[in-house]
């Protein structure tokens, strides 16, 4: 399916998955809110709301660029009702933006947690929210949570717990807005990469690019939330899904294309995949 002349809001859509997903969607010729904080360059975090914006249009879609904090739920109000306004309405939400810090209880400072929560976590609550009127208008409304299977393995909260909590919860309100939203007829689903995505953002917690010689491309994902959002009539709902599971359900089987080195070795397995 196309998502031609379909609107996509995405959150964190500066760089790294955000970015790629809409360039994908740009592909079929989507109009694409690109919100992000991202307006000014960063040293170590290429890509701005306005960079981006302009690969959209190079790739055939219309572009809106949006400086938003998703911790400002005000702005993020705004941020939605203009998009709606300069579009016509908004099809998909793509709550993208996270923020990580792999650091246990006993180490990590409060305040890191509570931004990793405002950013993962009450971010998709706030612009879920403030999405749901526009949502309603479309004739195939999506929410696409980037949030991981809910995985209880008590070795996935031992080293980082609180990363994790803030995930969770955001694979938490996928499974409870699908249900909720079921009346409206919107879909809610959440992606997660079977394996490690190279991006800047990963590149910069783990402190060098080293491990991307194991690591996929974001396209997998891209690909990936396009047959999401993609679907029809809620026929894909309220479920926690991976990448490459995606992906061979729309029966796709070559994924070598989406090594970022080709060369590399076994790939690394992402958080919360067994």
């Amino acid at each position: 399916m196309s998502l031609h002349g379909k609107t996509l809001f995405i959150t964190g859509a500066s760089r790294g998955i955000g970015r790629e997903i809409a360039l994908r969607a740009a592909r079929d010729g989507a109009n694409i809110v690109i919100a992000a904080k991202s307006a000014e360059p960063h040293a170590k975090l290429p890509g701005t709301i306005y960079s981006v914006a302009t690969e959209v249009e190079e790739a055939g879609g219309k572009a809106l660029a949006l400086q938003v904090d998703v911790r400002d739920e005000n702005a993020v109000k705004a941020a939605m009702a203009k998009a709606a306004e300069y579009f016509g309405g908004i099809d998909a939400l793509i709550n993208n933006a996270g923020a990580i810090k792999l650091v246990g209880v006993e180490k990590l400072e409060p305040k890191r947690f509570d931004l990793m929560f405002q950013i993962n976590t009450r971010a998709v609550m706030v612009c879920s929210q403030a999405a749901l009127p526009f949502l309603k208008q479309s004739s195939n409304g999506h929410i696409l949570n980037l949030s991981p299977p809910l995985n209880m393995d008590s070795k996935w909260f031992a080293q980082h717990g609180p990363y994790t909590v803030t995930k969770y919860g955001m694979s938490m309100l996928t499974l409870g807005m699908s249900e909720e939203f079921k009346k409206y007829g919107i879909s809610v689903n959440s992606l997660w990469p079977k394996t490690m995505i190279a991006t800047a953002a990963i590149e910069f917690e783990l402190g060098s690019r080293e491990a991307f010689k194991r690591a996929r491309t974001p396209a997998i994902m891209a690909d990936a939330a396009h047959a999401i959002v993609s679907s029809q009539g809620r026929s894909l709902t309220g479920r926690l899904l991976i990448d490459e599971d995606m992906l061979r359900e729309q029966g796709q089987r070559e994924f070598e294309h989406y090594r970022f080195d080709p060369d590399g070795g076994a790939l690394i397995t992402d958080l919360f995949v067994d």
